[in-house]
């Protein structure tokens, strides 16, 4: 049995040793189709010393790490293929430059360029970005995912340097039907469960809030529980953008809803269900065994296609512990997710406002698309960060990313319509949100300082 986080963190304390920086064929260790040097058997002392220095950080890993069998098959799915990707751009790039007449349109060469530089970045970054903490179905594809994100930022970056007039309008060479205002929308309304006064359909309120929004209401936060990985989490967003909703509907029109919109359609119904499946789900991948069998050297038909399903499935799993009471790195840690995390999510109706996009547009799913991908990502790489600063020095280049663009979506907003974001908060909502931050503020001091000078002072 061996585990994937283990077997790395022991080899860099080896490494670090210097008894080990090279390793010859014999030792080199096979994992999930790639090859890794391992170092041959050291001296005792050296054995001794390195499981002297990792056993603490080994003990908690064991606590949340699955046991992992792989047979190391290194098969062509798995090899590089940076030549071979080369060679086909190149042939490309040779086919487009000699054997394809330029149209003499300015408009079109442009757009055209442009995709033909970003697909030649992301062939290099398939080929040859660093990997990241996932490697399934591929390690390509989170290595693509990477690389759209760059692309995705610097693109935010561009709009944050426009004019509001030419950001707009830059949008039309996306979609020509963007770059207009958006009509006026009545969200609110009748708010009555059972309307009398409608002979024919009592309950038309409720029909008409089932909408396509309410399966990506729960699939969305069935997402999100995969990535978080904890329940309290999970509720705790949830439930504080039902409040961020009542806070900022003078703002934006669709925060506007029934309060049973808000409580049980939402809270309990969509985001309830989906955070209760993600969780079983969860349940279920901390369960299951890892064991990985090359396609080959599987007999059967049956457990051929089976292995194919799982390849979909991670590696390995690590179960989330984030205890945010254990100490103050972990408690600010905790906050930050929370406060991006809901700050991404106002950053999806914001931005659509001020850079009038229908809510039904292609790109409002693409967007949702993208972050669904990276955020997983993200999300293991800043609890990795914050569960093991020793072996994680920095943070991963996902999370980097992602809270990167979560700032420059908000910046573009705050830009884009001053007016909008500087609409003043009724006084009763300013108290209330006063009174919350005043009380995080005073258990983080009481917990973190206070208590411990009265436990010291006891003792």
């Amino acid at each position: 049995m061996t585990k994937p986080e283990s077997k790395k963190s022991s080899v860099a304390a080896i490494n670090a040793t210097g008894k080990c920086a090279t390793a010859s064929p014999a030792a080199l260790q096979v994992n999930n189709g790639t090859v890794e040097p391992g170092c041959p058997d050291q001296s005792t002392p050296i054995k001794a010393k390195v499981m002297k220095q990792t056993s603490r950080e080994n003990l908690h890993r064991r606590n949340t790490e699955c046991e992992v069998y792989d047979d190391g098959t290194n098969t062509f799915f798995w090899r590089a293929h940076t030549v071979t990707v080369l060679f086909i751009l190149t042939c490309a790039l040779v086919y487009v430059t000699l054997l394809e007449e330029t149209p003499q349109d300015t408009a079109y060469n442009t757009k055209r360029g442009i995709v033909a530089s970003i697909l030649v970045f992301l062939c290099f970054g398939v080929t040859q970005a660093k990997d990241g903490p996932f490697t399934r179905p591929h390690p390509a594809y989170w290595r693509f995912w990477l690389c759209v994100t760059v692309v995705y930022e610097l693109f935010l970056i561009f709009i944050l340097f426009q004019t509001v007039h030419d950001g707009r309008q830059f949008m039309k060479y996306i979609d020509p039907k963007l770059g207009v205002p958006l009509p006026e929308r009545d969200y609110g309304g009748n708010c009555l469960i059972y309307d009398p006064g409608n002979t024919t359909d009592p309950f038309h309120n409720i029909w008409d809030k089932m909408d396509g929004f309410v399966p990506a209401h729960f699939l969305g936060w069935y997402i999100k529980t995969l990535m978080i990985r904890d329940w309290w989490m999970c509720m705790i967003i949830s439930v504080m953008f039902e409040f961020l909703e009542y806070s900022l509907e003078h703002q934006l029109p669709n925060f506007s809803e029934c309060w049973w919109d808000h409580w049980i359609m939402d809270v309990l119904v969509c985001n309830g269900l989906g955070i209760y499946c993600g969780m079983k789900t969860l349940a279920w991948l901390s369960m299951k065994p890892y064991q990985w069998q090359g396609l080959w050297n599987i007999p059967t038909y049956k457990g051929k296609i089976k292995r194919i399903a799982f390849q979909f499935t991670p590696y390995s799993w690590v179960k989330f512990e984030w205890k945010p009471a254990s100490n103050l790195r972990r408690w600010l840690a905790v906050l930050g997710i929370i406060f991006m995390f809901l700050l991404a999510e106002l950053n999806t109706f914001y931005l659509k406002f001020v850079l009038w996009m229908p809510p039904e547009h292609y790109l409002v799913l693409l967007r949702l698309v993208f972050f669904v991908n990276v955020g997983g990502v993200a999300m293991r790489e800043i609890y990795d960060f914050m569960d093991d600063p020793k072996f994680h020095k920095k943070l991963g280049q996902q999370a980097w990313l992602v809270a990167a663009i979560t700032v420059t979506e908000f910046l573009i907003v705050v830009k884009y319509d001053p007016n909008t974001i500087m609409l003043p908060i009724p006084f009763f909502i300013m108290q209330c949100w006063l009174l919350g931050i005043l009380l995080i503020f005073t258990w983080t001091l009481w917990r973190f300082f206070i208590r411990k000078e009265v436990i010291e002072l006891k003792i």
